[in-house]
């Protein structure tokens, strides 16, 4: 059984990316554990806050909730600040993710991995799929924490299939639906297509068997209203061929989009 290390920016990102992944693998034995580089302190803040409860408090609350609904052992928290959208003020405050030394983020989740033995650790690709600064920061932040572990673990870079993205944006135009889809080759938070092209992905990672609980992973972040509600309000069979399959890249293997599973051992390109 494998030990890995799921490294995100802000809580809600694991249910909307690799839930599907976490949920499989802790189903299958492996120990999941879930890092978060922020708490997510600018995302939306809901109306039903109780006296004397911070976003902070939700957040934190629903990804444990997330957590327990995947099945995942261990929750960490890097303890940055979240650094808001490109170009926000917040990007240059002292605590923010953004501006964490890459040596000092990389040793703290590094520690982890190291406590934990991990043998994959998965962030994101080169921009965090669609530019904000958060993920852009947790691509590098994975790579300086795998070379600094003791035991280098394998890489694993999530990321969405813009070709894949394609197709559907086109089907939505064709069905006279395109204000409610995103098109991938718009610019993005850091003026780049959204995801990656199919040709430089190396897996392609079928969740369907476990989309109900990436869909209760989702609804546990209920205070993220304007995002989460939209993922959770598409047709269930269009939910299903967004959200049904999760696509990594793999640094170091040979080009080719390989359907199967990268999580059952520690050995590069194993299924």
């Amino acid at each position: 059984m494998a030990t890995i290390v799921f490294f995100h920016a802000h809580p809600d990102d694991e249910a909307s990316s690799t839930a599907g992944s976490m949920a499989r693998a802790a189903a299958l034995g492996h120990r999941v554990v879930v890092v978060f580089a922020t708490h997510g302190e600018h995302g939306q803040v809901p109306d039903d806050l109780a006296d004397g409860e911070t976003l902070t408090d939700r957040r934190r609350r629903e990804a444990m909730a997330s957590a327990a609904v995947l099945g995942i052992s261990r929750v960490e928290w890097l303890g940055y600040s979240d650094s808001g959208m490109t170009g926000w003020d917040q990007n240059g405050h002292a605590a923010a993710f953004h501006q964490a030394g890459l040596l000092e983020a990389g040793l703290k989740l590094a520690s982890i991995l190291d406590r934990e033995a991990a043998d994959i650790v998965v962030g994101y690709d080169w921009h965090g799929g669609y530019g904000h600064p958060d993920h852009v920061k947790v691509h590098q932040v994975l790579h300086e924490a795998a070379r600094l572990a003791a035991r280098r673990p394998r890489v694993l870079e999530s990321t969405m299939n813009r070709d894949v993205m394609r197709g559907l944006y086109a089907a939505a135009v064709a069905a006279g639906m395109a204000d409610q889809a995103w098109d991938p080759d718009q610019p993005m938070d850091d003026g780049n297509p959204l995801g990656t092209p199919e040709s430089e992905i190396t897996w392609a990672v079928d969740v369907s068997d476990v989309l109900a609980r990436k869909r209760a992973a989702l609804e546990a972040h209920g205070s993220q209203s304007s995002d989460i509600e939209g993922m959770l309000g598409l047709p269930p069979e269009i939910f299903a061929l967004v959200f049904g399959s999760e696509h990594y890249i793999e640094p170091g293997i040979a080009p080719g989009l390989r359907a199967g599973w990268p999580f059952g051992s520690a050995e590069p390109g194993a299924g």
